[in-house]
């Protein structure tokens, strides 16, 4: 087996762990001997073996002389496992082989640097691009400190979210429908604006997924007033728990309220220009709390403002075959750039159909 099969099983075994390793990262590693598979593991949880050292105890003894073939670089420094490059230089590995390194500053290149020292032969850069998407929540997570923004929207083939009287459900089938839920479960926090909340009474929680999660997503209101009160299924704590990011001028009876029912209150900076809450502070703040990836269904006028901000890391777009006309609701609600060559441009990732609808991912462009 070469370097490049081997790190796409690597990948496709750390995939495992993306719901449970968060706040750490979903590393899959695959050991090779004369290039037949000797044993692989992936980061299953916080606390629970790495997964080179899961790796290293399915192989045993045919580990001495493999080649470790690793999606993140192994780490150096010891947390609440001993150092993963500890225990490739213990088990005697001849050669690793490493996508990325990490950017975590307690890593930051020490790992690959530990292996070398003690005469491993280090490859870097085999799957780089794949190991870069999958790992795309960590790697920003740890570059700016702020959650990584996945802005989720369903919409009509003429880009609307809600027909003129407002209704939206539903816009797309079940098929799109169970999708953005198992989006919801990929996700640490899932985001929205307090206008989605008045209109939807959405309970946010991921559900019917092929994989059960052990902890549903945070839940993240955006109301900067006070307006959404404190009923309905977002403040259940029964089903998961909720925070709500506001800002000082918020209605104090709304505060006591949310706190009253069970969430937690975080007050941030009012956004640029007064309307709202500060966005980016928002990201900085999910950030602080273990959140990699947060996904946004908050509705046309937050959509609009974090592309405004330049804060949109992935796109997921859901259309269905219909058109609502003019006087619909666009998935996009705010002001664009003055002119065609200041519009954002991005990236398009992958198109599947779902049912009768399609589904269009994108990222940014680099």
């Amino acid at each position: 087996m070469q370097d490049e099969r081997a790190m796409a099983r690597a990948l496709e075994v750390g995939e495992r762990g993306r719901r449970t390793a968060p706040p750490n990262p979903w590393v899959g590693c695959v050991l090779l001997r004369d290039s037949v598979v000797v044993g692989e593991g992936f980061h299953e949880r916080p606390g629970a073996p790495h997964a080179e050292t899961a790796a290293l105890a399915a192989a045993g003894d045919r580990a001495q002389g493999a080649t470790a073939v690793v999606t993140l670089e192994p780490c150096s420094h010891h947390g609440r496992t001993p150092p993963c490059a500890d225990a490739l230089l213990a088990a005697n590995v001849a050669r690793v082989v490493v996508a990325l390194e990490d950017p975590d500053p307690q890593v930051g290149g020490g790992g690959i640097a530990r292996l070398r020292e003690h005469g491993i032969d280090v490859d870097i850069g085999t799957g780089a691009v794949d190991a870069t998407r999958s790992l795309a929540p960590y790697l920003h997570h740890r570059r700016t400190g702020r959650a990584y923004a996945l802005l989720k929207t369903a919409m009509s083939l003429d880009g609307r979210v809600a027909a003129a009287d407002g209704s939206s459900r539903w816009i797309t089938g079940p098929e799109a429908r169970a999708d953005a839920h198992e989006l919801r479960a990929d996700s640490q926090a899932v985001v929205v604006g307090s206008g989605t909340v008045l209109a939807d009474r959405p309970a946010l929680t991921a559900r019917d997924i092929e994989r059960a999660v052990e902890h549903q997503p945070l839940r993240v209101l955006l109301d900067g007033r006070g307006r959404v009160p404190a009923a309905g299924p977002l403040f259940d704590p029964s089903l998961a728990p909720t925070i709500v990011l506001t800002s000082e001028s918020a209605d104090a009876a709304a505060v006591d309220a949310w706190r009253a029912a069970g969430a937690k209150v975080e007050t941030i900076p009012t956004a640029p220009g007064g309307s709202g809450v500060d966005l980016a502070a928002a990201l900085e703040l999910l950030g602080s709390h273990g959140v990699l990836q947060a996904m946004v269904e908050g509705g046309p006028t937050v959509h609009a403002a974090l592309v405004g901000a330049g804060l949109v890391d992935r796109v997921v777009a859901y259309v269905a075959p219909t058109t609502l006309g003019r006087d619909a609701r666009p998935a996009f609600d705010g002001l664009g750039p003055p002119t065609l060559a200041d519009a954002a441009r991005w990236q398009l990732v992958s198109v599947a159909g779902l049912g009768a609808d399609v589904r269009l991912e994108y990222e940014v462009e680099a």
